[in-house]
C-alpha cells in the first residue's frame, strides 16, 4: 500500500511539473529570456537534445526513381494562347487549339515546324519542352520515431517560434523531409521544433497526420489529407508509404468521403472546361485510378507543386509515387479503399 501512494505521488508531481515546463514555454518568446534554450525551458530543450541529434531525418525509406519511366513523358506546353494548327509546314490553317493547359508530343519536325497530331502543324515557337517531376515518396517500414513532415518552400528557420531567422541561417530547400519534436502555438499558427535551434512554422511544411482506419475497411487502403496535402498507404492500421499530393482547387474540390477505385486504366487522356480559360488537354496521362466518379489518383508529369492544391479535382501525384499506388492497389482487392478527409479547416 504505501508503495503505491508512493506510486501515485510520484506521478502527480510528474504531472505537475509537466504543466509547469507547458507554462514556462509560453514565456520562451525570445532568443535570449532567461531559462530557456531556443524557444523552450532550458531543462525541456536539454532533455531533447539526444533526440535531436540521433534523429536528424524521418527513419524511412524514399521510393527508387526510374529515370527512363520519367523520360517518357517528356511532353511539349502550348504557349501563347490559342495554337492555329495547319495542314502542313507553312500551309493552310485547318483547325485551332483553345488557349488553356495543354501538353502534346512532337510527332514529326521540318525546319521550325512541328507536327503535334497526325496531319496538324504548328510553329516551333509556340512548343515549351517539360519534364516530369523527379519527387517521390517514402516507405516506412517501421513506426515513425517522430511525426514527420515535408518543407514545402525553401525556408529559413528561426531559433524562437515567431521570431525572424538570422540572416545567416542555412536555407532548408523544398521537399526536404524533416521530424517534428515539439510544437508551440504563436499566434494563429503553430510552429514545430525540426532540428537543433531550428523551428518551421505550419505554412511552410506539411505534417503526415495518422488516420483512424474507417469503420469496415480492412487491409490495404488509402487515405487522403486536404489539408496537409498528404497521401498514406495503410495496410490495417500500420502506415507504409506516405507523400505530397495535389487535390482540387478551390473551384473543383476533391470530395470528401468514403470511396472504392472503380477502375483503373494505365494510361488515358484527359481534356475537360472546352471554350473556358481554364481548358486542359494531357495526352498519357498515367497511372490512373478512379475512385469517385470521374475523379482519381494519377501521374502528374506536368506540374510538380505537390504539397498545394493544384488540379481540378483530381488527386495528383509525381509519376513515381502514382506507379507504386498502382501497384499496391492492384490484386488485393479489386475494390481498394479510398478515404478523403480533412485534418483541418483549408
Amino acid at each position: 500500500m504505501k508503495k503505491l501512494v508512493l506510486a501515485l505521488f510520484a506521478l502527480v508531481m510528474i504531472l505537475a511539473a509537466a504543466d509547469r515546463v507547458r507554462a514556462a514555454g509560453d514565456t520562451c518568446t525570445a532568443l535570449d529570456s532567461p531559462g530557456c534554450n531556443f524557444g523552450l525551458p532550458t531543462f525541456q530543450y536539454q532533455l531533447l537534445m539526444n533526440d535531436l541529434l540521433a534523429h536528424p531525418t524521418p527513419n524511412v525509406r524514399p521510393l527508387e526513381i526510374d529515370q527512363d519511366e520519367l523520360n517518357k513523358f517528356a511532353f511539349y506546353k502550348l504557349v501563347g494562347g490559342a495554337t492555329p494548327l495547319y495542314n502542313g509546314p507553312g500551309g493552310a490553317q485547318i483547325d485551332t487549339m483553345d488557349a488553356g493547359f495543354n501538353y502534346v508530343t512532337v510527332l514529326k519536325k521540318q525546319g521550325e515546324w512541328a507536327e503535334i497530331f497526325p496531319g496538324k502543324w504548328t510553329q516551333l515557337n509556340r512548343l515549351a519542352g517539360t519534364s516530369a517531376s523527379d519527387f517521390a515518396g517514402v516507405l516506412i517500414d517501421e513506426p515513425l520515431a517522430y511525426p514527420m513532415a515535408w518543407v514545402l518552400l525553401p525556408t529559413k528557420p528561426s531559433a524562437v517560434p515567431g521570431v525572424d531567422p538570422d540572416k545567416a541561417t542555412a536555407i532548408i530547400p523544398r521537399f526536404t523531409r524533416v521530424n517534428i519534436f515539439a510544437s508551440k502555438k504563436v499566434g494563429e499558427w503553430e510552429w514545430y521544433l525540426v532540428g537543433p535551434g531550428q523551428w518551421l512554422e505550419q505554412r511552410r511544411i506539411a505534417r503526415v497526420v495518422a488516420t483512424p482506419r474507417p469503420k469496415g475497411v480492412k487491409g490495404r487502403w488509402m487515405a487522403v489529407d486536404l489539408y496537409e496535402q498528404i497521401a498514406v498507404a495503410y495496410e490495417d492500421d500500420r502506415m507504409v508509404f506516405t507523400t505530397l499530393i495535389s487535390s482540387g482547387l478551390p473551384k473543383w474540390n476533391t470530395n470528401e468521403g468514403l470511396f472504392r477505385i472503380w477502375a483503373r486504366p494505365k494510361s488515358t487522356q484527359m481534356s475537360g472546361a472546352m471554350g473556358r480559360s481554364d481548358f486542359y488537354s494531357l495526352q498519357a496521362v498515367p497511372w490512373v485510378m478512379y475512385f469517385d466518379h470521374d475523379i482519381s489518383f494519377h501521374g502528374t508529369y506536368w506540374h510538380s507543386g505537390f504539397g498545394y492544391r493544384h488540379s481540378h479535382g483530381c488527386v495528383n501525384m509525381s509519376i513515381t509515387d502514382a506507379e507504386w499506388t498502382y501497384q499496391f492497389t492492384q490484386g488485393f482487392y479489386a475494390d481498394t479503399w479510398v478515404y478523403v478527409w480533412a485534418s483541418g479547416t483549408y
